[in-house]
């Protein structure tokens, strides 16, 4: 069942995204009066489909893609007979350029109005809720696995990335802090201001939710919620209105403190010093189990922030999440060349179904469709030969020298932009397939 939610989410998503990015093409196509022949969701084998006007509409078995075939257009369709005949007034190659580049372009724009449009929606519906930066200075942090290993220290209270402030814990390992060049974070430890170093490559530490989850952690305050009934704190005298204090007289101020002075003390028993509903201090022997825990129950004394946009700010916000999306990926592209970034990090289609998980969450859902919206737009730019990008820059040498390329040429160059595209899908693809087997991502 949880493969089946992960595979819904995936093609649901895919289908989306596709299908207004090929709806881009087809409306611009049609409102220059060009000849759409087919308009795909999914690649052949075709198992659904109907005729509309002079258009084939289809879904394909595949849902990995799509296309729109556009007459007169040298595209992965290979219709060289097509081409060979006289240029009609409904065809792709016999209109403007200006008009060609805005087809082109079509599924681009509204790959990228969709991702803000998702995005701009997601703000103001939900708002933020995270832990503040100045939540963060007050109680520091849990430096966890991947955070000790570049030199955090539970107890630090980060003050900044790079010299520049940040909103939310969350920010520390967003993908323009981990990219920047020479990065670091400001560190107040116990009085003294260091720098911990953001090494090169730290982004690669990041494959997966659980790897994000062992960097930090704030330092949660905490209250006794329950003591539970035959354990051995409520054995010792311990009771709900009860505060500890200390244990074997190392003071207890947040969740962990006491967390891993228990641990340490594992099938023995601690001194707990008490503040009890009257005011008085108080001393305890309670046993610890093999699990260092003692039968209480804690609740969480910090609350996260909440905030709410109005739907003005919500543009804004909701616009510059879904760019920055776009920017650290050609960031994390530009640095995957120079080795800094691992392409063990380009993932297919089993990772993104894997991204969206094995529960359905319509919040979860819509942010990673607008995620990966604004990344289909931005590799659908990059100049090779099959992707819009690849058209877009032949059209872009005809309107400045003047002259087209020839149809052999962009025939021979659709090829090897395909040959490209197939040999980026089987890597990652090998990627995902090397992953389940490895247990990495």
């Amino acid at each position: 069942m949880d493969t089946l939610i992960m595979v819904g989410q995936l093609v649901l998503g895919l289908s989306i995204l596709v299908g207004l990015h090929e709806l881009g093409h087809l409306l611009t196509a049609k409102m220059f009066g060009m000849r759409v022949e087919k308009f795909s969701i999914g690649f052949p084998p075709k198992i659904a489909g109907f005729q509309w006007g002079e258009t084939e509409y289809s879904i394909g078995a595949i849902p990995l893609g799509g296309f729109v075939k556009i007459s007169g257009m040298v595209d992965e369709s290979m219709d060289a007979d097509q081409m060979a005949g006289e240029p009609q007034p409904w065809e792709f190659r016999s209109k403007p350029t200006w008009q060609r580049l805005i087809v082109m372009l079509g599924g681009i724009i509204v790959n990228v109005i969709t991702g803000i449009v998702i995005f701009v929606i997601l703000v103001y519906n939900n708002g933020e809720t995270y832990f503040s930066r100045d939540q963060v200075v007050e109680n520091g942090i849990v430096a966890l696995e991947i955070g000790e290993s570049i030199g955090l220290k539970t107890g630090d209270k980060i003050l900044d990335i790079s010299g520049e402030p940040y909103q939310s814990i969350n920010d520390l390992t967003a993908g323009s802090a981990l990219l920047s060049e020479n990065g670091y974070y400001t560190v107040d430890r116990e009085g003294e201001i260091i720098k911990v170093d953001i090494p090169r490559g730290f982004i690669n530490s990041f494959n997966s939710q659980e790897a994000i989850n062992s960097f930090v952690s704030i330092r949660y305050p905490f209250e006794l919620k329950e003591v539970t009934k035959g354990g051995a704190a409520e054995k010792a005298g311990i009771t709900a209105d009860d505060k500890i204090l200390a244990v074997n007289g190392h003071k207890i101020t947040y969740i962990n403190d006491l967390r891993e002075e228990l641990a340490k003390s594992k099938n023995e028993e601690v001194d707990v010093t008490l503040l009890t509903a009257a005011n008085d201090t108080t001393h305890t022997m309670v046993a610890v189990s093999d699990e260092g825990i003692i039968g209480i129950e804690m609740a969480l004394t910090l609350d996260m922030v909440k905030r709410k946009y109005s739907f003005n700010e919500a543009i804004a916000k909701g616009t510059s999440k879904a760019f920055t999306v776009v920017i650290v990926n050609a960031k994390a592209m530009g640095k995957m060349f120079t080795g800094e970034v691992s392409t063990k990090n380009v993932s297919g289609p089993i990772g993104i179904a894997k991204i969206y998980g094995d529960t359905w969450d319509w919040t979860k859902f819509w942010t990673i469709t607008g995620l990966i919206s604004m990344i289909l737009a931005f590799m659908n730019l990059l100049p090779i030969p099959a992707l819009d990008g690849g058209h877009v820059i032949f059209l872009l040498y005809e309107m400045i020298s003047g002259r087209a390329p020839s149809d052999r040429f962009l025939e021979n160059a659709q090829k090897v932009g395909m040959v490209i595209l197939l040999a980026l899908m089987v890597f990652a693809i090998g990627n995902d397939v090397l992953k389940l087997f490895t247990g990495e991502g």
